[in-house]
Parts: structure tokens; sequence; C-alpha cells
């Protein structure tokens, strides 16, 4: 679950931008709503442990954050946090299978060779293994890049605008991507996004929660 009281964040030298409290279930989804600037990514660093809170509290899968170090907190991020960037950063010099291999080594495990082929296949992207990201379609590359998010089965899975440049039907199943990802892996769900479709899918849904981000900054 992640669980938020009074947080807030300073930038030097800029504004306070404070975040409404939050509760959301483990297993739940939380759509981040907001125009650039709003804090966003601000609020996605925070529950990655990346940024430390200004004020107030949070906590994520049962772990406050508050004065967790940088070895202890990477330690946890590594078991916890999957994260599906922007702009994807998968290595173009390596291979598919080796980018997922090189997320395994970075937590600090040893290489397993079924783990990796096993998230690949749940993604339906285990042919392009042996592939480069410069051989792959955009809708390839963010399922590889959601494998390398979910491989060591995390908690939470962060997205940041999973459905940035994408045409509706793109867009729909991207979403949709996600959100059975997280369901096959009982984790919870928070997408960042400006973009109004990715709301309109998730509407309704059980375990459901929006939070717009904006005209809080001080």
């Amino acid at each position: 679950m992640i669980s938020t009281r009074q947080l807030a964040y300073r930038y030097r030298d800029g504004p306070v931008l404070r975040f409404d409290d939050l509760e959301l279930p483990q297993g739940g989804v939380l759509l981040l709503r907001g125009a650039s600037g709003s804090g966003k990514s601000s609020w996605l660093a925070l529950a990655a442990g990346l940024l430390a809170p200004s004020e107030g509290h949070i906590s994520v899968a049962g772990q406050s954050l508050a004065g967790l170090g940088k070895v202890a907190g990477d330690a946890w991020r590594a078991r916890t946090i999957g994260f599906l960037p922007q702009k994807l950063h998968l290595s173009s010099a390596l291979t598919v299978f080796a980018n997922l291999a090189l997320a395994q080594w970075a937590a600090g495990q040893a290489q397993d060779d079924a783990a990796i082929s096993a998230a690949l296949a749940a993604l339906g992207v285990q042919e392009l293994a042996q592939r480069k990201p410069s051989q792959l379609s955009g809708g390839q590359a963010q399922r590889v890049a959601l494998a390398r998010a979910v491989l060591l089965q995390p908690k939470v899975i962060l997205a940041d605008e999973p459905t940035a440049s994408l045409d509706d039907e793109a867009a729909a199943q991207a979403v949709q991507l996600l959100q059975v990802t997280a369901q096959r892996q009982g984790a919870t769900l928070v997408i960042a996004t400006h973009d109004a479709r990715v709301s309109a899918h998730l509407d309704g849904q059980i375990g459901f929660q929006p939070l717009f981000l904006g005209g809080k900054q001080l």
C-alpha cells in the first residue's frame, strides 16, 4: 500500500509542492493527473525514495521512507519498486535479454536466465530476446521496458507518462498492459500523466483512485 500524510517537497529556490493525503491499498491503481510542473514526477520520485519529503510522511509497501539511508534505500527500491520511465533508457549496446540481466546485476542479484525468459514471455516479447533496442518498434520497446520493470516482482509499479506520443489505440493497449501486468503480480500501480485518455480507460474500475495535482504550490 501507499500512505501519505501532509506530504510536501520544496525545490531549492523554488515553490513548495503540497500533495493531498492518500491511502492506496496494495493492488490498487492510482492515477496522478496534472499539467507539466504540477509535481507528478516529484510525487513518483518521493514514492520511489529518490527524493526525501521536505514535510510530511510517506510509507510505501509497509516501509516508512523517512530517514532511509542510501544503501538501505537502494536495496529497498530494488526489491520493491518497478519503474517505467517516459524515456525507456534501454541500453542500445545490449540485447533485450542482456538489458534485463543488467537489471538483475544492478539489484545485486545473480543472473537468472529462467526469470528473464519468463518476464519476456509474460509480456509477449520472448522472441525478441536477442535483438538490440534499435531493432524494436515503439510498442515492442515499451513491452521490453515493462518486462525489465517487473522482472524482480516489485510490489509497486510506477509509470511516468506511458501514453506520451501514442495514438488512441496504442494508448489503450499501453494502459491495459500495465493493468494486466500489475494484477498478475498483485502489485500496486501508479500512473503519472497529463493524458485525459488514461483516466477514461481506468474510470470505474475496482481499486482505482485519481489524484489531481496542481494549484497547491506555495
